[in-house]
């Protein structure tokens, strides 16, 4: 009968034991350094206020790239949507008869350049006449062929620059007709900034609001967690920060969390500090470490704030 006090006692201190080696540190044998995960969270929102019509999340859910978060009421641009396109089919319909007149003109200018060439021939006629015969043409019929070239080269003049004029105004006309297009790629780009997709893969955080309520401009409507943006925070104390390097991998345990999880380091602090005292241990409250930042290749299921246990490096260690 007093064997059971005994080992009642006995499994208390192993109990004891294990405790105190997990709130003063690992044993000398499997040492580890202390951490924590830490998120950087990323607020979505619309430009302009409007009513919700649409959340396509749950919080807790994760996203993937692309995937609708919500939607905003976009009835406020509908009509400047409609405005656009009216203003295009506009700016289309005068770069049509820009260049219809345009292209007017520039017969014109090609039918006078024609006359200009028979005035021509018709003066160069009767000079050659008048050289072999002076009887054969009359003095008068030189000058009415040289009037009539001046008439024609002067008509020829004017048609130019109406169809240079002309062509200049096919030229407003497109550019009225791209700033149209552009003012109707706006208003689009506002229709689509109603209803943002996630940009990574992530993490529902939390959903502020519900279908049919009001919402401001630039108000958090719904907060993820990225992958790409979930980190291993831990301190590393002078005498081995060396080892510590961007790039090299580290390994690391947390509660709950499968085996084998590593993460890639991607920032050493230059600078060193006193141990936080969200780590503090009897062991490591005095010490000056650096900090350390790693980037875990699985980043889905690990949450903010969880305390992790990272297996220190050695010398070598993996690149």
């Amino acid at each position: 009968m007093k064997r059971v006090p005994i080992v009642v006692a006995a499994l208390a201190l192993v109990v004891l034991a294990l405790v105190a080696t997990r709130i003063w540190g690992a044993s000398a044998d499997q040492p580890y350094l202390s951490g924590y995960v830490e998120g950087e969270t990323l607020f979505m929102s619309a430009p302009v206020a409007g009513t919700i019509s649409t959340i396509a999340v749950l919080q807790g859910r994760r996203v993937q790239p692309g995937q609708p978060l919500f939607t905003i009421d976009p009835a406020a641009l509908s009509a400047q949507g409609e405005q656009a396109e009216a203003q295009i089919a506009q700016a289309r319909t005068g770069v049509a008869a820009a260049e219809a007149t345009a292209d007017q003109a520039e017969a014109e200018a090609a039918a006078a350049a024609a006359q200009a060439v028979r005035a021509r021939q018709d003066l160069d006629r009767f000079l050659a006449v008048g050289r072999a015969d002076p009887d054969a043409v009359a003095g008068r019929e030189v000058d009415e062929a040289r009037a009539a070239l001046r008439e024609a080269n002067a008509r020829l003049v004017a048609a130019r620059e109406t169809a240079a004029s002309r062509r200049a105004q096919v030229a407003a006309a497109r550019a009225q007709a791209a700033e149209a297009q552009g003012g109707a790629r706006e208003v689009q780009i506002r229709v689509d900034q109603l209803a943002p997709v996630a940009p990574t893969p992530a993490r529902v955080e939390q959903v502020f609001f519900q279908n049919g309520e009001w919402v401001a401009a630039n108000q958090p409507i719904v907060s993820l967690l990225p992958d790409d943006r979930v980190k291993v925070r831990f301190f590393v104390p002078q005498e081995q920060v060396a080892h510590y390097r961007v790039g090299r991998v580290v390994q690391f345990s947390c509660d709950g969390c499968p085996a084998g999880l590593g993460a890639r380091i991607s920032y050493v602090s230059p600078q060193p500090e006193f141990t936080p005292p969200v780590i503090f241990s009897r062991e490591t409250r005095d010490r000056l470490v650096f900090l350390v930042e790693a980037l875990p290749a699985r980043p889905g299921r690990l949450t903010p704030g969880l305390p992790v246990d990272v297996h220190p490096l050695g010398g070598g260690g993996e690149e």
